[in-house]
């Protein structure tokens, strides 16, 4: 049964299992580095799996404000979590992955297509491996290969925050968690 971390004011599903979310302004989720802050506000939806899984979606959104940001999520607490997406910044489109154990780091990725987008995460032992595909493509790019508590309970599922704007819309088409 899928569930929220900070669930938005705004969502509903489609008749094909879509979910529509409007991300509430002022939503983040990042801890500390560069920037001093910590904000675990961000929307999070999924279901809880212990151990290996994989999360899988297809999403589009209408990005408007910096740092606004969709995609896939791995929660196991505030303090140990993965996101990785889309993320606008600096008036482009960024393919974007945050790893936070404590504190968070960021790797970014320069895109030309925001459109629609799948990306992947497998989570075996301790790894998660952060695949990606634009517009149609299979997620085979690999974006990103961290650490992550093996066997915690995590929320796996999908997620977007708006830290800077006044919130808006994702789209997420399909979303398969598996164990």
């Amino acid at each position: 049964m899928d569930e929220w971390i900070n669930e938005p004011a705004k969502w509903s599903t489609g008749e094909d299992g879509e979910l529509f979310v409007t991300a509430d302004p002022d939503t983040d989720l990042w801890r500390t580095t560069h920037y001093g802050f910590i904000h675990g506000n961000g929307h999070v939806r999924g279901r809880w799996v212990d151990g290996d899984c994989t999360v899988r979606t297809t999403f589009s959104a209408d990005y408007a404000d910096q740092y606004d940001q969709a995609g896939i999520a791995l929660w196991v607490d505030e303090e140990n979590w993965i996101k990785a997406g889309i993320e606008f910044l600096d008036g482009g489109f960024q393919v974007s992955a945050v790893v936070t154990r404590g504190v968070s780091d960021w790797s970014v990725v320069p895109t030309a297509n925001a459109d629609r987008v799948t990306i992947s995460a497998e989570r075996t032992g301790d790894a998660v491996t952060v695949r990606y595909g634009l517009g149609d493509d299979e997620p085979v790019t690999m974006l990103r290969l961290a650490y992550f508590p093996p066997g915690a309970r995590a929320l796996v599922g999908v997620m977007c925050a708006a830290p800077t704007g006044q919130g808006f819309e994702a789209r997420f088409e399909r979303t398969l968690v598996t164990t």
